[in-house]
């Protein structure tokens, strides 16, 4: 197996390079850190193109059949490559693989727009993993999906959920042409309430802007708007708690 000991080689340096937006695209690669997400990836049946572990690693059980697309690097390789202050020390090069949607259309998904924060867009693909929606739609303005941070924040969810990158304004009428009915979620009173929407087997429900809620162009195509009650005195709810509750009561 070959050994990597100094940052400056010249697979390292590609490598890091896929962090990047611009050179995943142009590799049509990204870099995927942590011994959870590699397993993850590697149990959903993805096949790395290549993998860079510490010595600790190398025992792993799903590592052992890999190990012709294995390279060991040193603790300062790991560090370099780590976009985490405290780097666990392995690392897959992944194909990126961008996500479309269904044919025919069916089921249930989440729509995001404008969700720029990677943590809330991690945190909702979780979200729709864990309530069983299978097609999580990037729209414009929102963080990428393979954002080393969105990536991160996923924990794995990402090898569960199909994820799909387009805009939301030709998705919509897509899905409502499919008979698939679709809901926004809106800080309004006027709006209806999230709890007299019956649970169904289809639906798309989209979230908003942190700051600024939908855009009035993606509102003004939804069959209908959805709203939480608010009952103490806050202003209103993180944009994944909300998903979480309008979610989970959808697909009850």
């Amino acid at each position: 197996m070959e050994y990597i000991q100094s940052a400056k080689n010249e697979h390292i340096k590609n490598a890091k390079k896929l962090a990047t937006k611009k050179y995943q695209k142009e590799g049509q690669a990204y870099l995927l850190e942590g011994w959870h997400l590699v397993e993850e990836a590697l149990l959903s049946g993805i096949t790395p193109k290549r993998i860079y572990a510490t010595e600790k690693y190398l025992n792993e059980r799903l590592l052992k059949p890999l190990y012709d697309i294995t390279t060991e690097i040193s603790e300062d390789v790991a560090k370099h490559l780590s976009e985490t202050p405290t780097p666990q020390g392995i690392f897959a090069v992944l194909p990126r693989v961008p996500g479309k949607l269904s044919e025919p259309l069916s089921g249930q998904s989440l729509l995001l727009d404008g969700i720029q924060d990677p943590g809330n867009v991690g945190t909702l693909v979780r979200t729709a993993d864990a309530a069983g929606v299978a097609t999580v739609v990037f729209g414009n303005g929102t963080a990428d999906a393979f954002n080393p941070k969105v990536l991160r924040a996923m924990q794995g969810s990402q090898f569960h959920v199909n994820l799909v990158t387009a805009p939301l304004l030709d998705v919509i009428p897509q899905l409502q042409a499919a008979g698939i009915p679709v809901y926004g979620t809106e800080l309004n009173k006027n709006a209806q309430g999230y709890q007299d929407v019956a649970p169904a087997a289809q639906f798309a429900l989209v979230v908003g802007n942190e700051g600024n809620g939908m855009s009035p162009a993606v509102l003004a195509q939804t069959d209908a708007n959805l709203y939480i009650p608010i009952k103490g005195r806050a202003e209103s709810l993180n944009v994944a708690i909300a998903a979480a509750v309008v979610l989970f009561h959808l697909t009850a």
